[in-house]
C-alpha cells in the first residue's frame, strides 16, 4: 500500500540507516531511538528551507517540541535504509504541527508521528511565529 503523503505542500525527504548500537536486545531498533530519527528529518527540512537552527538562534527564536503523538507500526533492524517523509500541516500564531511518516523499502509503514512545536525566545517565553516562516510554509503549500 503507497504511502499517503500530501501532494499540496513541500515534503522533505531523508533516509537514515539503521545503525548496530540502536537496536535493544530484540535486535530491533528501541523505540527512542525512532525519535532521533524523526527530530533530525525535521532539522533537515528547516535547514533545507532556509531556517536552520544557527538562523533560529541568530534571530532571537527556539523551535521546541511541545507535543509527539507516535504510532509505531514495524521493527526497523540493523542495515535497513530507512526514508522519512517531513511536512508541516499546519501553522497557527505560535504553534506549528509537523507530520512525518518512517517507511522501509518503497511503501512499508515503520512508523508515523505528529508533532506540535512552538516558536519561543532564546529563554523560553512564546513568540509569534516569525512571518517570513508563514509566508514561506503557505508557498509551499500553493506549489
Amino acid at each position: 500500500m503507497p504511502v499517503e503523503v500530501p501532494q499540496d505542500r513541500d515534503v522533505h525527504v531523508t533516509s537514515i540507516r539503521v545503525r548496530f548500537y540502536e537496536l535493544d536486545p530484540y535486535d530491533h531498533v528501541n523505540h527512542t531511538n525512532y525519535f532521533s530519527y524523526f527530530e533530525t528529518a525535521r532539522i533537515e527540512f528547516l535547514t533545507e528551507m532556509g531556517w536552520g537552527l544557527d538562523k533560529l538562534k541568530r534571530e532571537g527564536f527556539q523551535l521546541v517540541v511541545v507535543e509527539i503523538a507516535a504510532r509505531f507500526l514495524a521493527a526497523a533492524r540493523y542495515g535497513q535504509e530507512l526514508t522519512i517523509h517531513t511536512w508541516v500541516e499546519d501553522a497557527g500564531r505560535v504553534k506549528s504541527t509537523w507530520r512525518q511518516i518512517m517507511v522501509r523499502g518503497e511503501d512499508e509503514e515503520v512508523a508515523r508521528i505528529t508533532v506540535t512545536a512552538a516558536f519561543t525566545d532564546l529563554e523560553g517565553r512564546p513568540r509569534r511565529i516569525p512571518p517570513a516562516f508563514i509566508a514561506q510554509m503557505q508557498g509551499a503549500r500553493e506549489g
